[in-house]
């Protein structure tokens, strides 16, 4: 097909396509809502295993770098547990903070990269988020023998590498994207109906629309 004709198509069915993109735009417009804003704070750290156990007839330079990854893997997977969120709960209630441990839950998240563990804490509220932050921090540092039985109840090291400094995080992709997106839909099913009324339209336009039916055209009359 031509590109004159999917044109020709357009004109003669703009009202067609513009239809629903004009619905589901309005639609849109009408049910659209600012994200909300949140706010977050990004903490890193270091592990390692504590001297006593770490120079046990060993070199304890060699053993802390062999076991840091693991250390901090293993934290990283404690930080999403129920069990961390009831210590971060325990350790805001201590600090005249009360929260429930489901939502010290909600507003943790963690991931690691090599030998650092990453904290990642988010929340409506730039107060708890700053509670919240300091809190995992401490529980990081001075309970994480809960989640390492093999350590013999003692602490591993944690050192962490940035202050919970809370900022406004910004909104995600998906809230960004969703009113281009509704737009697009809607401009996608008119495209589609105008070329599905093209395809069904029974009436002979053109010269072409006689010479696809196997028909010679002897003369045509003018518009004007």
């Amino acid at each position: 097909m031509e590109l004159r004709l999917y044109l020709t198509i357009l004109r003669r069915w703009w009202w067609l396509a513009a239809i629903p993109a004009i619905l589901i735009g309005g639609l849109g417009l009408a049910t659209y809502h600012r994200p909300p804003v949140t706010f977050g704070a990004t903490v890193r750290f270091t592990a390692s295993l504590p001297p006593t156990i770490a120079g046990a007839g060993f070199d304890p330079n060699y053993y802390s770098w062999l076991t840091s990854e693991y250390i901090v893997g293993s934290l990283s997977d404690w930080i999403r547990t129920g069990a961390f969120a009831r210590a971060v709960s325990d350790e805001l209630a201590a600090r005249n903070y009360p929260m429930s441990p489901a939502q010290a839950q909600a507003s943790l998240a963690s991931d690691y990269v090599r030998s650092q563990l990453i904290l990642y804490v988010n929340g409506a509220n730039s107060a708890d988020v700053h509670a919240i932050a300091t809190a995992a921090t401490n529980v990081l540092q001075t309970r994480n023998a809960e989640a390492f039985p093999q350590l013999g109840g003692v602490n591993a090291v944690v050192n962490a590498l940035d202050e919970p400094n809370v900022g406004v995080s910004s909104p995600g992709l998906r809230s960004m994207l969703d009113l281009p997106i509704r737009l697009g839909l809607g401009l996608a099913v008119g495209l589609a109906l105008a070329f599905a009324a093209h395809y069904l339209d029974p009436l002979i336009r053109r010269k072409s629309d006689v010479e696809l039916l196997g028909l010679k055209v002897l003369g045509e009359i003018p518009k004007q």
